[in-house]
């Protein structure tokens, strides 16, 4: 099914798959920006949905020295002051939650860094003479993951707050890695050989639960995403070893024959006990839910890990759409859900 070009052509209104294939341009896309070197006693990222990824993956890979929380709605935390920096993320630059919690982070002195693609952030940066990372118009708006966390890094690089000084250069220097990466998982490869047209076909028609551990979490969620935006299939995602203290119990009882797709991404850099969770689970939820979907990412490092399979995890979701019948693009109830707001 999925080695039919031309269906994938006609389905892929919006050549979503050529936009997922150009990803790893990004790992070395540069901004002009402010020079700042503001140094914050915190930092609170305010975003939503796939402006807030890059973040989340940002507190694994590289890492700050100073406390980091992302703000995924209206409000701020009580803290905030003018030692806060407050960065504002909204690729559209409309999105009301995050312009709301920037305007209250103002009201409380903080220091504001914004990044988005345009729309009233930039303007409000622009007028207010904010640092501003200027994301590039990409024809499918979702797949800018890696140009967030390039902006963001470049944003704070001035400020002492990346664990390692030379993440930039890092973060440039997987530009083949992830390109060769993604080369294995085109449309042109076939099935019997493409991993990310497999793990598809397994997902299709069932709700998709995605586990992790703690340094891959941002991965397992940019696949939740996928799979809601590109497939239009319920997924959640939650992380070992919490998953130890209560959901596995969830998958004891009730009907055997669930209706849900089990992925785990295991990592051989995750604690040697996080490790060992996922072994033990897998052996005693045997016969209790469906048999694990195990992705192992290729990768020496963290970075490469993570870069591996947010990329892997944007064509899994595209591929399941796909198939299913879905134009992977369009999202029409979202689109109806910000109107009527």
């Amino acid at each position: 099914m999925l080695d039919d070009l031309k269906m994938i052509h006609e389905r892929d209104s919006q050549d979503a798959l050529g936009a997922a294939a150009k990803q790893y341009e990004q790992l070395a896309q540069s901004y002009t920006t402010t020079a700042d070197n503001f140094t914050p006693d915190n930092i609170v990222f305010g975003a939503m949905g796939g402006s807030a990824l890059a973040a989340q993956l940002s507190t694994v890979w590289p890492g700050y020295t100073v406390p980091f929380e992302i703000v995924r709605g209206y409000d701020i935390p009580a803290y905030v002051s003018p030692k806060t920096l407050f960065i504002a993320a909204s690729y559209s630059g409309g999105t009301e939650e995050t312009i709301s919690a920037l305007e209250q982070a103002e009201q409380k002195g903080a220091h504001i860094m914004v990044i988005t693609g345009g729309g009233k952030l930039a303007e409000i940066a622009q007028q207010k003479g904010y640092a501003l990372a200027l994301l590039p118009k990409l024809a499918v708006a979702r797949y800018t993951t890696f140009s967030n966390l390039r902006a963001l890094l470049q944003l704070v690089q001035n400020c002492g707050v990346l664990t390692q000084s030379d993440a930039l250069q890092q973060l440039e220097a997987q530009t083949s890695f992830v390109q060769q990466a993604i080369n294995a998982w085109q449309p042109d490869q076939p099935t019997s050989t493409n991993l990310a047209k497999q793990t598809a076909l397994e997902l299709l028609g069932k709700s998709v639960v995605v586990y992790s551990g703690p340094k891959l979490a941002s991965a397992a969620y940019r696949w939740k995403i996928s799979v809601n935006e590109n497939a239009k299939q319920v997924a959640w995602t939650n992380q070992v070893p919490e998953f130890s203290h209560n959901e596995f119990s969830g998958w004891s009882k009730q009907p055997v024959d669930k209706p849900y797709a089990v992925v785990e991404l295991r990592s051989s850099l995750e604690h040697p006990r996080v490790q060992r969770r996922f072994e033990l689970s897998e052996q005693l939820l045997s016969g209790m839910r469906p048999a694990p979907i195990v992705i192992a990412p290729q990768g020496e490092t963290v970075l490469q890990q993570l870069l591996w399979l947010i990329a892997l995890g944007d064509f899994v979701g595209i591929y399941a759409g796909l198939a299913a019948n879905t134009d992977p693009t369009p999202l029409p109830l979202v689109d109806k859900l910000k109107q009527t707001l």
